[in-house]
């Protein structure tokens, strides 16, 4: 009789189905009301800009085993999803739209403008909710949220108010990281630096009353323009007669102070540093340690502004050029030398940034960091892996006041208002008509937004409710857990840290689980510009999900940067079909067994039933230890290989006699041993591959209270009868199959021809156990005749191995022809010594090795060990054939 499932496993429908039956179920749903135990976690919620990337579907398939995990033991699970506005990325997307209309955003106006940003994301935005549901994300869709929804924008707004009102965000006019492309200042962490090859140029600056000059070095000559200072170290004898004295600025004629200041490393260079405190964060500092004068020669796109004298109206690099072709032809460059230099790009439209001079809105930090760095160190959050915490730690400590404000539209406006009349500012939660200090109605609202990731650091419980008293914060804050990766532990796990602590007096997770990152195949980070990028959509369309889910999983060790190829994906969709043809297997033998009269206590088992259950219950426990320390490769590898190993090429096989045979009370136990290790096996394997398992549970036979596997309670190997010895027994007869099967190979054996075995056991014992175990040995290794014992006699010509107390040998006599398997394995020998020895000169070649691209290079060496592999094993089943002549 045909099984309920259809031959082949067909991922896409399959998926489609049971997300669309659990969704519409409210399967995903959490209630606040339950008395289970909470469990619940954030999703870093993903810009609405963004599509489902390799980071996403890692962090997402580690956030969703956990919640299926956690749901199947009896906790009460929300998985909170949303998106992020993503400030400076959307508006940059919209931006282009109107640029290919011909328009931009100063034509339309402000209103107008986040009316077009509000239509592309109700039209185009927060397509990746769509996509991590096609990964089997299980959140509770029905709370997303966004962090520019009416709620989680009132509680920006009230966060913002009483920072403000405790003294704890302030304005300045202060040096910020400055984007002359997306105007906007940006702050440390949004700034990506990359070493880039350019020049330093030494400079002759001319000391006045004396035909000396002070030589200074630079990479950026035309900040040259704003210089307010020339600084030496004080101990530096060669300049103690100058100190005090001034020097003419080139170009713009200017005098300018020669100062001393501890900062100046008097072995680089010439040891005198040009000091240009608007353009630089190091000379910031020494011009407010000295009073210098702040002159800022840039305007908002960079180019040279009226304090840059003759250069007035230049973009930044042709200004660089007109000022060193100038300085040259008045004599005044020393030198130029090659210098490679770390330069800071904007993280989103990769443009140089300035250090600029600009009044932003800062919130002081260091109050509420300190609060945030006790708590991991009482251990109220444990960060994992642990040596994340020192790169924590080292940024808190270090840490500096964080600029809010960006120069851009949309995201939340700054709630604070200029008063014309008197000059003050009022914040307020709602909308003022008047100047709360004067009462004037001559006010305008600031015209900057926060920074996203303001609002971002809200997120465990602004999604929740906050500032109101929910039943939901009540019940699910603080959170469990946090997934996220390394690279955002500080724009965005230390920041919820600190609001989470001030504004709901506990810490916002219990734990953080750090992942690494995925690479491709030989190790390198995935890069549209390196063409190895792995686009997770096209894997799930040829892999199916749950093969993708399983090998992100699998490869998911903590600390290690998962290496990721398609072959490997691969893998793991055979992993998926194994098991889809060993539940059809089970299917066809379990027609009519009724799996509610199942009482294993209760029937005979065999050592075969004895050992599977036993290894399952220890899979069971090894899947629970794994999962609760976040080491998620330990819990597949250990499904990986109970599933593929121990059921479908060992119990399946081993109980084929008595599903076929005549016994019905030995088919009936058999029967209920499939079953039952079937059904807990899915259940194990559930939140790594929920589709199939849901798919194959649904048809298993009986009748079950819960409606979805994902409410059926994971299995802890607590209630299953576990027979340590019996199991034992079990992998030793395994042992001598395996060896019996091993010689068969060598000698080119037919699988089908049977043979004689004599197994000669060291001690009594291991006859006994080999004695119980003969039936399994006949049927597994195709043996018609064993001979067991202590001390039996030997065969003269045999082919032997040892597993164990137990020698086996196979009389060959008219099993093989020794001298026609001498010919073959000598003929197979040379040919495999032909490839031994292509492989070895190609890699000796030194002109090969350095030109050859890593990839061909692993490649070919893989080869040759594996030929030198295969010709160790001919080379030693030679010398077994030649023993026996």
């Amino acid at each position: 009789m045909e099984p309920k499932l259809p031959k082949g496993y067909e991922p896409r429908e399959v998926e489609e189905k049971w997300y669309a039956v659990w969704e519409q179920a409210g399967f995903f749903r959490a209630d606040e009301n339950s008395p289970k135990p909470h469990y619940s976690i954030v999703i870093p919620p993903p810009n609405v800009t963004g599509v489902l990337h390799m980071g996403h579907a890692l962090n997402n398939t580690l956030q969703d085993i956990l919640c299926r995990w956690k749901r199947m033991t009896g906790h009460e699970v929300l998985w909170m999803p949303g998106t992020d506005h993503a400030g400076i990325a959307t508006q940059n997307v919209v931006e282009k739209q109107l640029a290919g209309e011909g328009k931009d955003r100063h034509e339309l106006g402000r209103e107008k403008f986040i009316e077009r940003v509000w239509q592309w994301r109700e039209e185009s935005g927060g397509q990746i909710i769509n996509q991590l549901k096609r990964l089997g994300a299980s959140c509770d869709w029905e709370r997303e949220r966004f962090t520019m929804d009416e709620g989680l924008s009132r509680a920006v707004r009230e966060v913002f108010v009483r920072l403000f009102e405790e003294g704890l965000i302030y304005r300045d006019n202060r040096l910020i990281n400055w984007c002359p492309r997306c105007h906007t200042a940006l702050s440390d962490l949004e700034v990506e630096h990359e070493e880039k090859k350019g020049h330093l140029w030494h400079l002759r600056y001319p000391v006045q009353g004396t035909d000396r000059f002070l030589v200074v070095a630079t990479t950026r000559p035309e900040t040259m323009l704003g210089d307010t200072a020339v600084a030496v170290n004080p101990g530096d004898e060669r300049y103690a007669d100058l100190i005090g004295r001034k020097v003419l600025l080139p170009l713009v004629d200017r005098e300018i102070p020669i100062i001393a200041d501890e900062y100046v490393d008097r072995e680089f260079g010439s040891g005198a540093v040009k000091i240009t405190p608007a353009h630089d964060f190091n000379d910031f500092e020494i011009g407010k340690r000295h009073d210098l004068e702040f002159i800022n020669i840039l305007d908002e796109s960079g180019n040279i502004n009226e304090n840059g004298g003759p250069y007035d109206g230049l973009e930044r690099y042709e200004a660089r050029r007109k000022v060193v072709a100038d300085l040259e032809a008045q004599g005044l460059i020393e030198k130029i030398d090659d210098y490679a230099n770390a330069v800071g790009e904007c993280y989103r439209c990769r443009t140089v940034i300035e250090p600029y001079m600009s009044k932003q809105w800062y919130v002081d930090v260091k109050p509420l960091a300190k609060e945030a760095i006790a708590a991991v160190e009482e251990g109220r959050t444990k960060i994992v892996p642990q040596q994340w915490e020192k790169t924590y730690y080292e940024w808190m400590y270090n840490i500096q006041d964080w600029c809010i404000s960006r120069q851009i539209w949309w995201g939340h406006r700054i709630p604070a208002w200029f008063c014309d009349a008197c000059g003050e500012i009022t914040v307020s939660r709602q909308d003022p008509t008047e100047c709360a200090q004067c009462g004037s109605a001559d006010i305008r609202q600031e015209t900057d937004v926060l920074d996203t990731w303001f609002s971002s650091a809200l997120w465990p419980f602004s999604t929740m409710g906050w500032p109101d008293q929910t039943e939901t914060l009540a019940k699910f804050y603080p959170t469990s857990c946090l997934v996220t990766g390394f690279d955002i532990l500080f724009f965005w796990v230390a920041r919820m840290m600190m609001m989470g602590i001030k504004f709901m007096g506990e810490v916002p997770f219990t734990e953080v689980y750090i992942h690494a990152l995925v690479r491709d195949a030989q190790g390198q980070k995935m890069s549209k510009s390196k063409g190895n990028v792995i686009d997770p959509l096209t894997v799930i369309e040829e892999y199916g999900t749950d093969a993708f889910r399983f090998t992100l999983a699998a490869f998911a060790a903590m600390g290690r940067d998962i290496k990721l190829s398609t072959e490997r994906i691969a893998g793991y969709r055979n992993f998926a079909n194994k098991l889809w043809n060993a539940s059809r297997f089970a299917l066809m033998n379990l027609e009519d067994f009724n799996p509610e009269k199942v009482d294993l206590d209760k029937l005979e088992l065999t050592l075969a039933d004895r050992w599977i259950l036993s290894r399952l219950s220890e899979t069971a426990k090894e899947v629970d230890t794994a999962l609760t320390g976040y080491k998620f490769n330990d819990a597949a590898n250990a499904l990986y290989s109970f599933t593929w190993h121990s059921f479908c090429d060992w119990y399946i096989e081993l109980i084929k006699d008595e599903l076929y045979g005549d016994d019905p009370q030995a088919k009936a136990c058999a029967q209920a041993v499939l079953f039952t290790v079937l059904e807990q096996l899915l259940r194990l394997l559930h939140p790594f591959m929920p589709f199939i398992t849901e798919e194959i549970w649904q048809a298993l036979p009986g009748r079950r209270p819960e409606k979805s596997i994902m409410h059926a309670a994971c299995p802890n190997g607590e209630d299953l009868p576990v027979d340590a010895e019996g199991a034992e027994k079990m992998e030793r007869i395994m042992d001598v199959v395996k060896a019996i099967r091993n010689i068969r190979g060598e000698m080119d054996v037919a699988p089908s021809r049977q043979i004689a075995a004599v197994l000669d056991c060291k001690s009594e014992s291991s006859a006994a156990v080999m004695r119980e175990g003969e039936g399994y040995v006949k049927a597994l290794a195709r043996v018609n005749d064993l001979i067991c014992g202590v001390e039996v006699e030997r065969p003269a010509q045999a082919a032997t191995q040892v597993a164990g107390e137990v020698e086996i040998l196979l009389p060959l006599a008219g099993l093989i022809d020794v001298g026609e398997e001498e010919k073959r394995l000598e003929k197979e020998i040379a040919k495999v010594e032909k490839d031994v020895a292509m492989f070895s000169k190609k890699l000796s070649n030194e002109k090969f090795v350095s030109n050859a691209p890593p990839e061909v290079l692993e490649k070919d060496r893989g080869k040759l060990a594996a030929a030198e592999e295969k010709l160790g094993i001919l080379q030693e089943s030679l010398k077994k054939i030649q023993a026996l002549k």
